[in-house]
């Protein structure tokens, strides 16, 4: 890194370079070890620290989704890359993959059943619509709570492919009070708020519904607001990503226009077909957006066509109320230590030592407006095939300390997923640190039924939901996260850099050994 460094000083590039002690370069050797340990030693606090201030600066604006700030920071990473002559998956000089996006301003439907209007705000609001609607639809499908789970499915004996599903909020709970799905008190992703919306909206969409329309009175009353505010002053909404497919209509409704199609919603549960009449019509208004993930690789020397994905999110929140959100573990430490993690790797490649399986650095945008460029690389548009992908290694926020830790070590990582679809990967990474970095692997966020839901908060989810073997690496949260004072001069730099090489010897371990990690316990 410091010949990058030198090398961006030189020709005037964005970084801004410091006087360092150091060595200016480092030596290359005609046949190097295989020994992992000397390219981890590459992955140091310093060089972290001097790319980390750049790249949470205020020169990047926050790096918010599609605006300056971002198109600054994807062209600064682009640099470190052709510095370190790591080559791009896409061919020639393009590192960005194209990520399109689109901002729907928010409008006032129009919506009669059998007759009788409802108002826009008052009894529904269109969260989804991928296009301008005008129709009449004759029945819909009644989904109950609308929940697909391995123990539990409202979607079971019932065809929604093609159809408007009606889904009511909550989760059937067993005679004991504990949730059908996770056997305990705790909320889970069927009933938690936000999450509950976009988990019976995946599972509607992957049933094959065009369109859901979502009961729920208490988020209603929450969002009506806010959504009528949008409409009025002509602003636009949130991101969202365009799909390959047909965009599914999304609809939340209240308890009144709930009724007044399935009268019997709140006592029945059982999924069936309700003959109706619901006029509709929908003017969809959306501004196009591109955004993009910035993809660099290494090729495998003996199994190029395997791939090893470590990835972390560059985005952050942008500019408030004149404040600028600099993200510096938030996820400036993530994207930074793919970095270093990267120029170890090519020193292995260059010295005869490169990894035997291809390893992926992809750095994903719109993570804060919905994981969704890390969505698009595996729903939409995936480089390498996901069948190919051996592992998601994700790095989202190591940079600090999480202030509700009492007890343990300051050098300690969060592991969320290592466990959840392959024993292998698991056993890999606690060997693998016994072995090299001695983190105390804290599983506190692994479990199930943690009220944070981190698993389903990060880009790995998007692999995991595939049958991707998964690691995500986490600090967890601080008084800073997601507000302007997450800068880099409160980054615990000695910790990142142990973070970042348990990181790099895991991936090494995953790209180097024998046998493919192996999936034992995937999903349908």
């Amino acid at each position: 890194m410091k010949r990058l460094l030198l090398t961006l000083c030189i020709s005037g590039l964005l970084l801004s370079c410091g006087t360092s002690s150091k060595s200016n370069t480092k030596p290359l050797k005609t046949k190097a070890p295989s020994d992992p340990v000397e390219y981890a030693s590459s992955i140091t606090s310093e060089e972290l620290k001097t790319m980390l201030y750049k790249y949470a600066s205020d020169e990047f604006e926050g790096r918010e989704t599609g605006k300056k700030g971002q198109k600054l920071a994807v062209e600064y990473l682009k640099k470190l890359y052709k510095s370190m002559e790591i080559p791009t998956p896409l061919g020639g000089d393009d590192y960005f993959q194209e990520v399109p996006l689109e901002k729907q301003k928010v409008t006032a439907a129009k919506l009669n059943v059998n007759g009788k209007e409802f108002s826009a705000f008052e009894n529904h609001i269109v969260m989804t619509a991928a296009e301008s609607i005008n129709t009449t639809i004759d029945e819909i499908i009644y989904v109950g709570y609308g929940i697909d789970a391995d123990n539990y499915s409202d979607y079971k004996n019932i065809d929604v492919k093609g159809k408007i599903v009606l889904v009511k909020a909550g989760e059937p709970k067993d005679a004991e009070g504990n949730y059908i799905t996770s056997g305990t008190t705790e909320d889970t992703k069927w009933t938690n708020g936000r999450q509950s919306l976009s988990s019976k909206r995946d599972a509607a969409k992957a049933n094959g519904a065009k369109g859901l329309l979502f009961v729920n009175d208490n988020l209603f009353s929450r969002y009506a607001p806010y959504f009528q505010r949008q409409a009025e002053s002509g602003t636009s909404g949130r991101l969202s990503l365009k799909s390959n497919e047909a965009g599914m209509i999304m609809l939340m409704i209240n308890d009144e226009l709930g009724k007044a199609i399935y009268p019997s919603i709140s006592e029945n549960d059982e999924p069936q077909t309700i003959q109706t009449k619901i006029d509709l019509a929908i003017d969809n208004k959306s501004e196009a957006i591109t955004s993009e993930n910035v993809v660099a690789y290494i090729k495998g020397s003996e199994k190029p066509e395997e791939i090893v994905v470590i990835s972390a999110h560059l985005d952050h929140e942008g500019i408030k109320d004149g404040k600028v959100y600099n993200g510096a573990d938030d996820d400036g430490s993530g994207t930074i230590a793919i970095i270093e993690i990267a120029e170890a790797f090519k020193m292995a490649e260059k010295d005869g030592n490169g990894p035997k399986r291809s390893i992926l650095f992809l750095h994903v945008t719109g993570e804060e407006k919905g994981l969704l460029g890390s969505r698009h690389y595996t729903d939409n548009d995936p480089i390498y095939p996901l069948a190919n992908t051996v592992a998601n290694l994700n790095i989202d926020m190591i940079g600090r300390i999480d202030p509700k830790r009492k007890e343990g070590d300051r050098n300690y990582v969060y592991l969320i997923g290592s466990d959840k679809l392959s024993t292998d990967l698991h056993n890999i990474s606690e060997e693998v640190n016994k072995k090299y970095t001695n983190v105390e692997l804290d599983y506190t966020y692994n479990d199930e039924n943690d009220p944070n839901r981190f698993y389903y908060r990060s880009d790995h989810y998007n692999f995991a939901k595939n049958n991707v073997p998964v690691i995500f690496y986490f600090n967890g949260t601080h008084d800073d996260y997601h507000q302007p004072s997450d800068t880099a001069d409160k980054i615990e730099y000695d910790l990142l850099e142990n973070r970042t090489r348990l990181v790099f010897h895991t991936a090494w371990e995953v790209a180097n050994r024998e046998n493919r990690v192996v999936v034992d316990k995937a999903t349908e």
